[in-house]
């Protein structure tokens, strides 16, 4: 892929259960394979991931608003 950048952003409305699920194959992934696979359309992307990444997790609730949980890895 060279140095072009490349970004990806999915927004998509899931069960709750379908959303656990994807979230513990990302999970699964890093363990097991040591990267991310995101698929889009036709193209597929494997994400090296090294031993050591950065884990952020921000939970922003307003009262009768959207509740936001966002979880953040990088390297």
């Amino acid at each position: 892929m060279g140095d072009e950048l490349y970004e990806h952003e999915t927004e998509q409305t899931l069960s709750r259960e379908e959303a656990a699920a994807r979230l513990r194959q990302i999970a699964d992934d890093l363990s097991r394979h040591n990267e991310v696979r995101i698929s889009h359309g036709d193209r597929e992307m494997a994400i090296a991931v090294p031993n050591q990444v950065k884990l952020e997790v921000e939970v922003e609730v307003e009262p009768e608003k959207e509740t936001e949980l966002e979880i953040t890895l990088s390297w």
